[in-house]
């Protein structure tokens, strides 16, 4: 029996005995919110914790403020150079950011990013990373990632017209005319991929006049210059600019909307022997992953530092002084205010949370600041106590997306084990509240202030379409509520900020230093990727060296 058929055999199994009630009723869904705790974050903005007096003055070469991925990559930078004294300083009780993982009965899942897709050659960083992590080798003259890392098959599919399809591009009865417009944007793509040279990390790209004028309009200006109407094309581009941006085509620049795919994998029309899809990478798709998601690669980095790791850190200043600087930073577990004195300091924060605690903050700072905007996230991890039975069309996927909703669908934490029994797991369920034609509210007022059973019941509504036995399978359910979760590239913003990213030309390029301060953040490329933060980090740290 095929992997394929054993898993709808026994999905079909298990909904037939769900229907015929040969179970007790479900108990009531537990939950509640995790990983993120607001009061701590909110009493570095309020301003609470600024009179307190430092109770303790310590010392130490290095200080990195934020142990988010570019302060975990300065981190490794500067032990990297041999540079043994430093203290990363993070706000939670874990490092990692956006990118750590958790468990839900006992479980393990991302409580945020969950994957890293290969790297190309302009992100040698990241390869490098890889590399020494054991993920990424040589064999016979040419590189190979670990096969059990990479994403297993199937990999993603899309709820669409009442069955699942193979992948994310709605396909299923779609009329000609949507396929002539998905070949065309596919062959538009591949002619800008020429025309342009679209890379990540950005850092590593002139602002070309060319870019330039794509980052002053929206996408969706751009599409419509460009004849690009179609709905379910349109539908699933303002999808892809939600997952990697946070907000949808309206918003984001129309460099932004094309980076997506140029800097990547092109766009692979079904069909077309022509454009971006003639590539001959066979690994131009594949990503990285792990059940816990991007949580593995910071736990990696994180695992060297030892006590140079200081967790329940709430920095309320850094300041320049004569010789040095000062950082303060409120330890949650003593309750006590510490005064870091060293020569340097990384600011791996966040612009905005920057910009409130540096002294009297340098212009490029300050400008970053004024310019960046933010999309606020929600992350649902769901536990099921047995597998889902599913509808017709493609099998289970690691990546399943319902077309037309407000979330992006979930991930399933079990996907890459190497025992496909159906048996219980966590489903990942993604929800960015930035603008888009799904969100027009005050996204991060209404991700603090409405109850989790809010969130809940929105979740079980969406994902009860194509799973009507979720609710009865449910058992409990955390949200990580992240108010601040990435920066988004909206028309201007590259003109506005990115100045920095190409000031020399060498083994330090893109590195933003003021005095003594260097700023490393995903922010100061102005969209929120692993490969982004780690370089940024990277280079701030070797910089020091």
């Amino acid at each position: 029996m095929q992997r394929r058929e054993f898993l709808g055999v026994a999905a079909g199994a298990a909904g037939a005995l769900a229907l015929a009630g040969c179970e007790a009723p479900p108990a009531p869904i537990e939950g509640g919110f995790t990983g993120i705790d607001v009061a701590r974050g909110h009493a570095m903005r309020d301003g609470a914790l600024r009179s307190a007096s430092p109770a303790t003055v310590k010392r130490t070469r290095v200080v990195i403020a934020g142990g988010g991925v570019a302060g975990l990559a300065a981190a490794r930078a500067l032990r990297l150079a041999g540079i043994d004294d430093f203290t990363l300083l993070e706000l939670e009780d874990t490092a990692g950011g956006n990118a750590r993982g958790g468990t839900v009965n006992g479980i393990a899942c991302p409580l945020g990013a969950h994957y890293l897709p290969v790297p190309g050659d302009d992100a040698r960083e990241v390869q490098d990373l890889l590399e020494e992590l054991g993920l990424r080798r040589r064999v016979a003259g040419r590189w190979e990632y670990d096969e059990v890392t990479l994403c297993h098959s199937p990999q993603e599919r899309l709820f669409f017209h009442g069955e699942w399809q193979d992948g994310l591009l709605p396909v299923h009865g779609v009329g000609e005319g949507t396929l002539a417009q998905y070949r065309k944007f596919s062959r538009r793509i591949d002619a800008l991929q020429h025309a342009a040279h679209f890379a990540i990390p950005t850092l590593k790209v002139a602002l070309t006049p060319e870019l330039l004028a794509l980052d002053a309009i929206t996408f969706a200006s751009w599409l419509d210059s460009e004849g690009f109407g179609d709905a379910q094309l349109r539908w699933y581009l303002d999808y892809c600019c939600r997952d990697d941006y946070g907000a949808g085509i309206a918003q984001v620049s129309a460099w932004a909307g094309i980076h997506y795919f140029a800097s990547r994998h092109g766009f692979h029309a079904p069909g077309d022997p022509t454009g971006s899809a003639n590539d001959a990478n066979p690994e131009r798709d594949g990503i990285l992953t792990w059940p816990e998601g991007n949580g593995w690669l910071t736990r990696q980095l994180a695992r060297p530092l030892g006590e140079r790791l200081r967790t329940g850190q709430v920095v309320t200043r850094i300041a320049e002084v004569r010789g040095g600087v000062e950082v303060d930073a409120w330890d949650a577990a003593s309750k006590s205010m510490v005064r870091w004195q060293a020569e340097r300091c990384i600011v791996a924060l966040p612009v905005f949370i920057a910009a409130r605690v540096v002294e009297n903050p340098p212009e490029v700072l300050k400008n970053a600041a004024a310019h960046v905007r933010y999309a606020p996230w929600l992350v649902a991890n769901i536990h099921l106590r047995g597998p889902l039975a599913d509808r017709h069309g493609a099998a289970p996927s690691w990546d399943n997306v319902i077309y037309g909703t407000r979330g992006l669908g979930y991930v399933d934490a079990r996907h890459q084990a190497l025992d496909p029994t159906p048996r219980g797991t966590v489903l990942s369920w993604y929800r960015p509240l930035g603008p888009s034609g799904y969100d027009t509210a005050d996204g991060r007022k209404l991700l603090l202030e409405r109850p989790w059973t809010g969130w809940r019941d929105d979740l079980l509504a969406e994902l009860s379409v194509p799973h009507p036995d979720l609710p009865s399978l449910a058992t409990r359910i955390d949200i990580t509520r992240y108010g601040h979760a990435m920066s988004i590239p909206h028309p201007g913003l590259l003109a506005r900020i990115g100045p920095q990213r190409s000031a020399a030309d060498d083994a330090h390029r893109g590195s933003v230093a003021a005095g003594r301060l260097s700023f490393a953040h995903a922010d100061w490329s102005g969209y929120s990727i692993f490969e982004e933060a780690f370089t940024r980090g990277h280079v701030a740290g070797t910089a020091l060296a």
